[in-house]
């Protein structure tokens, strides 16, 4: 049987949030890729996946621990990620409340954006597909929203055509990933210098998701625009200004709280356009 680690439901005072990728984590990764790949050497790889593990951080904890999966995975990455694909615990129901279990599922994520770029890691055919297929299983479970981010530098516009199919998806885990893994400066992860520049690429994404009904969604978008008002403020200022000439409920929230950190600093334009949007 598939499963994922124990862990608190949120971050907590004394535990370290690379303990969630820790012992536990890596033994109930082995069990689940043994399930479905019967020649897995699972306590080779654990033994592998812990040597040295103690010292890193969170993040490194991932890499570190999807570079040693893929020793012990067939070479070609397509067979990899179908293998991958086939351990992985049923998608989540809930958007809220799901606490830090589902963080096990980083490493995962990892495999896709160190192997998932590149045909020669999957014997000279383009991994592209296959990559999107994996992030979007995934984010089901945890979220893509950092491994999504290689592709987005490396293959924008590709990227951007798959990400507007998903806007419309029954998930609301695939569409959120198309507003916060397209985040200018999301928060953990390397920044998209495109994007930062010019962020006109993504607002057909989020011109989509404005008025999603489920609040997990719209927060990330809210959360975008407020990455950026911080490069272009008269961009989204122009933008809200021309929401509110027709405003749904869902508008307002997003105003409010996309602008609610100029706001605070003082910003006069934002404090009027958040004031119009009660």
């Amino acid at each position: 049987m598939t499963r994922i680690p124990e862990a608190p439901k949120s971050i907590q005072k004394g535990y370290p949030l690379k303990n969630v990728l820790g012992a536990e984590a890596v033994g109930c990764l082995a069990n689940n890729i043994a399930q479905v790949y019967p020649q897995f050497r699972a306590k080779e790889f654990q033994q592998a996946a812990l040597h040295n593990l103690a010292p890193l951080e969170f993040m490194e904890r991932g890499t570190h621990i999807a570079r040693v999966l893929r020793d012990f995975l067939p070479d070609k990455y397509e067979t990899a990620i179908d293998i991958i694909l086939a351990s992985l615990t049923p998608p989540n129901v809930a958007t809220e409340g799901l606490g830090l279990a589902v963080l096990f599922y980083h490493p995962h994520g990892c495999f896709v954006s160190e192997f998932g770029l590149d045909s020669k890691h999957n014997a000279g055919e383009d991994p592209f597909e296959i990559s999107m297929k994996a992030q979007y299983e995934l984010t089901k479970r945890n979220t893509s929203e950092f491994s999504i981010r290689p592709f987005l530098i490396k293959y924008q516009k590709r990227t951007l055509s798959v990400l507007t199919q998903w806007t419309t998806d029954p998930d609301p885990h695939v569409r959120r990933l198309c507003s916060e893994g397209t985040r200018p400066r999301l928060p953990w992860a390397p920044r998209i210098p495109a994007f930062i520049e010019n962020p006109k690429p993504v607002l057909p994404l989020l011109e989509k998701l404005k008025n999603d009904p489920v609040l997990y969604v719209r927060r990330s978008v809210a959360n975008h625009y407020a990455d950026i008002v911080k490069d272009h403020p008269e961009l989204v200022y122009t933008l809200f200004d021309k929401w509110l000439n027709r405003p749904t409920k869902e508008m307002r929230w997003v105003i409010r709280h996309a602008l609610r950190y100029p706001a605070k600093k003082g910003d006069k334009i934002a404090i009027q356009i958040r004031d119009a949007a009660k």
